[in-house]
């Protein structure tokens, strides 16, 4: 017997290659073969695949289910809590949220990450830095002082500080992190209200765009995610870089040029700091014609996943949102430097469950708004507004004050 799987969140070839061993080993101990479909790259194409792929009577078996897909795909996918009532009691109920709709469990989480910052080791020696950047203030004169430095020396091409900054879903997670991080706002906030027009919001995103031209490239409101990992990994010509935690030590081979150069710590903080919350999980077509060998390879997965963590290999951070921002799990990714956490630290999760097949458009016209002002095509009050009415006739909420972002500091001792 023969069940396809399609897992968007194996990128990278490393990533990859670890899913092939996984999934011949399920093979060898079940005799059920796996056949693993190739996914697009961008997040928009993954979905529409998906849908179209569910919308066949022969749909494949096994998705990896991106979290913000859960609200879209809910009538498509197996309610999962029956099979896995053992296994979802011992999960966090932050990575089980965004793949609950309607009291259905649509995916196991299996690949959860947060955004991060990554920096190079040796350079923050080289310029007198003992720790990480904890603030964006603090990024900017260390990007900027860093850069000044590199370029003097001859790299004429050094930056400080590289992103994905292309008006997609990758921009969604960077500024809805800027804007959170100054109180200005989830977007859409938990009472149904548009929060994209206040002055936190504003200044957050005219912040970003002053960083074009001075201590990012202006290249880099081009930039999709692999653009900004193979800058910063690849050309070593950037000391700051914003990634996934799911990207680190993942596209590094061990005799590159950076290896052994490059830490991670928090997302720098503004009046506090948050990471977008981010990845995929394991959901079973409503369709499926083999449940029962589909469900044995989701528990294969996700207990091979959790023996990863456990080992604390050097192929993915450690995922639970428990651990984020943990100075000592931190500290062991970046050898040469301590990571440090700034006061108040949090999650923030795009509003997806609660928008449900609304969240592409909204997602969409975010993205596109920041991405004018990152641009100069527009200025940042003017986005801001335009957005907001954009947004109210989308979702049909009225606007509304941001609402406070609550810090559980029992994650963070």
């Amino acid at each position: 017997m023969t069940i396809l799987f399609m897992d968007p969140g194996t990128r990278w070839l490393q990533q990859q290659h670890l899913a092939e061993t996984v999934l011949r080993q399920f093979e060898s101990e079940t005799g059920t073969r796996v056949k693993h479909l190739p996914a697009p790259e961008t997040s928009q194409e993954q979905l529409m695949l998906i849908q179209e792929l569910l919308a066949e009577k022969d749909t494949p078996d096994v998705f990896g289910i991106d979290v913000i897909w859960s609200g879209i795909l809910d009538e498509a996918l197996l309610d999962l809590k029956p099979f896995f009532s053992l296994e979802l009691s011992a999960e966090e109920p932050d990575l089980v949220s965004p793949y609950t709709v309607k009291g259905r469990v649509l995916a196991i989480p299996y690949h959860p990450h947060v955004n991060v910052l990554y920096y190079r080791t040796d350079l923050l020696a080289k310029y007198g830095y003992h720790i990480p950047p904890q603030t964006w203030s603090e990024l900017e004169k260390m990007a900027f002082h860093i850069q000044e430095g590199e370029r003097a020396a001859g790299e004429k091409n050094f930056w400080g500080f590289v992103w994905p900054g292309a008006a997609d879903e990758g921009l969604t997670c960077l500024a809805l992190e800027w804007q959170a991080s100054e109180g200005g706002g989830r977007i859409i906030e938990s009472n149904r209200t548009v929060s994209v027009n206040n002055e936190n919001a504003i200044r957050a995103w005219q912040r970003a765009a002053h960083w074009i031209g001075w201590i990012s490239p202006p290249s880099v409101t081009a930039y999709e995610d692999v653009d900004s990992v193979n800058y910063f990994e690849n050309s070593c010509k950037a000391a700051f870089s914003l990634g996934w935690t799911s990207d680190y030590f993942l596209t590094i081979p061990a005799k590159s040029s950076i290896y052994g150069k490059m830490g991670v710590t928090s997302v720098p903080s503004g009046k506090i700091g948050v990471g977008t919350f981010g990845g995929f999980g394991l959901g079973i077509s409503g369709k499926t014609k083999h449940q029962r060998e589909a469900v044995a390879l989701v528990k294969f997965l996700s207990h091979k996943e959790a023996e990863l963590e456990a080992a604390n290999t050097s192929a993915q951070l450690p995922t639970g949102t428990a651990l984020y921002r943990v100075p000592t799990i931190l500290k062991a990714y970046s050898r040469s430097m301590p990571a440090t956490q700034p006061p108040g630290d949090g999650i923030v999760s795009r509003p997806s469950t609660l928008l449900g097949r609304n969240y592409e458009d909204v997602s969409r016209a975010y993205a596109k708004a920041v991405h004018s002002v990152l641009t100069g095509k527009n200025s940042a009050p003017k986005a801001a507004a335009a957005l907001e009415t954009e947004l109210e006739h989308i979702t049909g909420f009225p606007k509304g004050p941001p609402e406070p972002i609550e810090i559980d500091v029992s994650r963070v001792k």
